[in-house]
């Protein structure tokens, strides 16, 4: 998303509803996508890019309720599917790209590990940054005594021993894979399915630091995977860790502002606190009906609600963007993260938790 912003632009932005479960999902996308598309190409957005994203409209259903494209004379530049589609479409032609929702998405698409676990081994799905995901088997040797039985006499305490062994080295090797891939991705979460006891063994063998990680869903092991329960189970909690995640921004956004300390509320302190790279967190809120503008500069991270001021900084060229993709800009420049938050939380839609006072 970042990367956005280092193009020139203009920009083709778009922001679609996509139902998956209806019938005839792709008709019903592309049914939405025309006025939209006829709307940018009124507004003078070139072919080549209402093609590339029209490209992506007939499955798009299959990702998710949602498509968000950014578009330009190249081609597509960026596009995910959001957990949520828009009461409206939105789109715009712009020297600045569409990146609220984008930001929305991001901030509730958190990296974490699903491993569903039986006594011969686990799936493993990871899911990085942004959403992308893959999953992998992960096996060992069940050998001839997977099961505990019961042969009777003298030997069946060592067949037992020997199960046990088998299940616990099985378990080994998952929470060694497991670790590895959380530790890659940045895992938020250790999400774990299936077999009680093999789930046990994974717990003693996971890293301590993964520990407080761990939250157990109901679910079993499935010959191809595809348990929708558990995935959706799995998303509601992830849906949960994200909303944990805005509260505690907030809660410290009230306790700076109430202290009157490292925080900025309304447009001139937050933008002055950009300007300095003073910010730590942005906070926006992204209405569909705001399109109040403001200006930046192309080569460097400065936004301002007038021109003059831009100037006074030096920027000989000021150019006009959407606030609110303005205001981004100048925080993903300037090494801030950026949040998404109710009208109410912040002055005239724009915030900030500060690393220093300006």
């Amino acid at each position: 998303m970042a990367a956005l912003f280092d193009r020139p632009g203009p920009f083709v932005s778009v922001c679609l509803a996509t139902q998956p479960d209806i019938d005839n999902a792709a008709q019903r996308s592309l049914q939405q996508w025309r006025p939209v598309r006829e709307e940018l190409a009124q507004a003078g957005a070139p072919a080549v890019a209402l093609d590339a994203i029209e490209a992506l409209v007939p499955d798009a259903h299959h990702d998710g309720p949602s498509l968000m494209a950014v578009a330009d004379e190249s081609g597509v530049l960026l596009s995910r599917s959001g957990s949520e589609g828009p009461a409206a479409p939105r789109c715009c032609y712009a020297t600045l790209p569409l990146v609220g929702p984008l930001v929305t998405w991001w901030q509730t698409s958190l990296p974490h590990v699903l491993v569903v676990a039986d006594r011969i081994g686990a799936d493993i799905t990871a899911v990085a940054p942004g959403g992308d995901s893959s999953t992998e088997a992960v096996e060992e040797d069940a050998g001839p005594h997977l099961r505990k039985v019961g042969p009777g006499g003298w030997s069946q305490r060592r067949f037992q021993e020997r199960v046990e062994n088998n299940w616990e080295s099985n378990a080994k090797a998952v929470a060694e894979r497991t670790a590895s891939v959380a530790d890659y991705i940045g895992a938020r979460a250790v999400l774990m399915a299936g077999d009680v006891r093999a789930l046990q063994f994974l717990r003693e063998h996971l890293p301590e630091r993964l520990v407080p990680l761990v939250r157990e869903l109901d679910g079993a092991r499935g010959a191809d995977g595809g348990d929708e329960a558990l995935l959706d189970e799995a998303r509601k909690q992830m849906a949960s860790i994200a909303a944990e995640d805005t509260v505690a921004i907030l809660e410290k956004f009230r306790e700076e502002k109430g202290q009157a300390d490292r925080a900025a509320d309304g447009l001139g302190a937050t933008m002055e606190a950009l300007n300095a790279a003073a910010v730590d967190v942005l906070l926006v809120h992204d209405g569909p009906d705001d399109r109040r503008q403001a200006w930046y500069s192309p080569d460097a991270a400065l936004v301002a609600q007038d021109s003059g001021t831009l100037r006074d900084y030096g920027v000989e060229q000021p150019r006009q963007g959407r606030l609110l993709d303005a205001l981004i800009r100048t925080a993903l420049r300037t090494g801030a993260r950026v949040r998404t938050v109710p009208s109410t939380v912040v002055s005239e839609g724009a915030g900030a938790i500060l690393r220093f006072t300006p």
